[in-house]
């Protein structure tokens, strides 16, 4: 497969995990920030731990979560990394969906899901495009 094509596939598990970790730091409470790390407000257990360790504990393990998820969705066997890949996509999109539904309600988590289902077909779509040629691999100018 192309280098770009599986950079192509990376995209929406990128998204939802960077969607999911955004929203998990804009919703920690105020007094979380201002140095009470026991108030750290996070289901998973490695990040609750980091976050309860050092208030720049959830951006260190996010950085290296996304670094992760580049590399293995990258250089794993085709098969084995769309599962990864699809996996990781399903599991922000619930964790993400946990912070929506608290705050904003059935409907937000709807359009939320919606949108990385539609996200993830459009590039599928793309991906079996490329391989099938109709949309050339790489344009120089």
């Amino acid at each position: 497969m192309e280098k770009r094509v599986k950079l192509l596939a990376i995209i929406p598990a990128i998204w939802a995990s960077l969607f999911d970790i955004v929203i998990t730091t804009i919703y920690q409470p105020t007094e979380y920030w201002n140095g009470n790390l026991n108030l750290a407000n996070e289901a998973n257990p490695i990040g609750a731990f980091v976050m309860k360790n050092h208030v720049s504990g959830l951006f260190v393990i996010s950085v290296l979560w996304l670094i992760l998820i580049a590399i293995l969705g990258y250089y794993l066997p085709k098969k084995i990394s769309r599962v990864f890949l699809l996996f990781i996509l399903i599991v922000h999109s619930w964790a993400g969906s946990t912070w929506i539904s608290g705050h904003f309600g059935f409907w937000f988590v709807m359009i939320f899901l919606l949108f990385n289902s539609i996200l993830y077909l459009k590039i599928d779509d793309m991906i079996n495009l490329y391989k099938k040629r109709i949309i050339p691999v790489v344009v120089k100018s």
